[in-house]
């Protein structure tokens, strides 16, 4: 009996030492073609990553997490925060369809139900400002009735501009004026409930809207000049950022609260703080500090961290930039794109990529030099960026450096490749052709497309259907 508890007690520690200590990451799927769920689970273990937040709920994605030791955050996107608002029933069957059906013996390990997406960015206008708190009430209210409330949480991913610290530091800090009051009355409920706040933090955002921004304040290397703030001395933007979060929410009575960094990375395309060298050095910082278990001055216990993100997603909105597009610590592909310490312990190596990947054919599609009637090119190429991704050739942007040609036919590829290589999206009046030399010009990378994630849908199904049809014949 001595001998099975020891090994029980050497199984259960091998499993504890299994991930990285309390990092996770952001999965995305605005991207032409995806990779396979059974993919990113593949590489969330291969890289000791435990944690994955999700922003949305389906079904078939979230099964491919049962029984691997990863905890998961379900999402509900914010079109749908109305609906939840307006219906309990709704909410109840929401939780009955997508979070207690994974809970199986050796199913899925739900922890979190995100209730929307920064819904209260002012850009929204307020869309979002009369349904989330309802919905929130009754996504928790829903789960406490399935008996999961104990286990599962459900909480709102913020972004940091629902607080401020107008021109002060931190100790200034407070909820933003106009969703003061309904903040404070969240933040209440997440105390009486204990749920974590979840907010987003972004250096870079800092650094990219304000050209009076330090650069060094952006890292966490120890460089930057302090500031100095009611006796505190910050050295990175983070922490300011985070204790201005925590003061406000002791104005709010809601101090105690634990709080989740939802979202936190660096760009490494499309922009001239975008690139790999910066992202590099952010998170050689960053993950040297959260090796310490350490938060900020005023928070200084263990935080969790949701990396932002997994990978690149080429269909992402370009609103706020070009980067938006290039957030993943692993290219489109799940190919890493720089060294990193996960542990923080000073052993930098490339991360483990995803395996087995099918590209489609060695085919790219590039200007025809030969072209008789060119009056068009300037629209082919704004239709081919418009319906595509040609951020890389943005300023700053890895292929910001190509001629003219270059770019035509950077444009011409991508609409290419993102429409899965059909012959007719390399057409534009005669003036594309298709080669099968690789298109690539110095560090600029013409990609090829990926076999999507959908097309791998499909053949489960068709997999399921022969199975049960042979299990038919069987009994027959």
């Amino acid at each position: 009996m001595a001998h099975i508890k020891m090994l029980i007690w050497v199984c259960c520690l091998a499993l504890s030492t299994s991930f990285a200590y309390g990092i996770g990451v952001n999965w995305g799927t605005q991207a032409a073609q995806t990779l396979h769920p059974s993919t990113i689970v593949q590489m969330l273990k291969d890289n000791k990553i435990d944690k994955v937040k999700l922003f949305d709920s389906d079904h078939w994605t979230v099964k491919y997490f049962a029984n691997t030791g990863i905890e998961v955050m379900v999402g509900i996107p914010n079109n749908q925060l109305g609906k939840f608002a307006s219906d309990y029933d709704f909410a109840k069957e929401y939780v009955k369809n997508n979070v207690s059906t994974h809970l199986y013996n050796g199913g899925v390990n739900i922890k979190f139900v995100a209730v929307g997406n920064e819904p209260f960015l002012k850009s929204y206008n307020g869309s979002f400002l009369k349904s989330t708190f309802p919905a929130l009430q009754n996504v928790q209210k829903a789960l406490n009735a399935a008996g999961l409330g104990d286990k599962i949480k459900a909480t709102i991913p913020q972004n940091a501009d629902v607080y401020d610290s107008g021109n002060g530091g931190p100790s200034n800090g407070n909820f933003r004026s106009d969703i003061r009051d309904l903040m404070q009355n969240i933040c209440r409920f997440f105390k009486e409930n204990k749920a974590p706040f979840l907010v987003n933090i972004y250096p870079f955002l800092s650094l990219n809207e304000n050209k009076h921004f330090p650069v060094e304040f952006a890292f966490f290397d120890g460089t930057s000049k302090p500031v100095k703030d009611n006796g505190i001395s910050y050295t990175n933007m983070f922490d300011a950022n985070l204790d201005t979060l925590v003061v406000s929410m002791r104005k709010g009575n809601c101090a105690g609260v634990k709080i989740i960094v939802g979202e936190i990375g660096w760009p490494t395309d499309g922009d001239l703080y975008g690139n790999v060298t910066m992202a590099k050095t952010f998170y050689s910082g960053f993950f040297k500090k959260m090796a310490t278990k350490k938060g900020s001055p005023l928070y200084p216990g263990y935080i969790e961290y949701y990396l932002f993100s997994l990978t690149d997603e080429n269909q992402k909105s370009i609103a706020p930039g070009s980067f938006e597009r290039h957030w993943g610590v692993f290219k489109y592909d799940g190919q890493p794109k720089f060294p990193m310490d996960i542990t923080g312990q000073g052993r930098e190596t490339m991360p483990v990529g995803a395996k087995n990947i099918k590209y489609l054919e060695k085919k790219w599609c590039i200007l025809n030099k030969y072209a008789q009637d060119i009056g068009k090119l300037p629209s082919s190429v704004q239709y081919a960026c418009s319906r595509s991704d040609c951020t890389a050739t943005s300023y700053g942007g890895s292929c910001n450096k190509l001629d003219a040609n270059g770019n035509v036919s950077y444009a011409f590829n991508m609409y290419f490749q993102m429409n899965g290589q059909d012959v007719e999206s390399c057409v534009f009046d005669g003036m594309a052709q298709i080669v099968q030399t690789n298109a690539s010009i110095g560090s600029c990378l013409f990609p090829l497309g990926l076999e999507s994630a959908g097309a791998r849908i499909g053949l489960d199904s068709m997999l399921n259907i022969l199975v049960a049809f042979f299990l038919f014949l069987a009994i027959l």
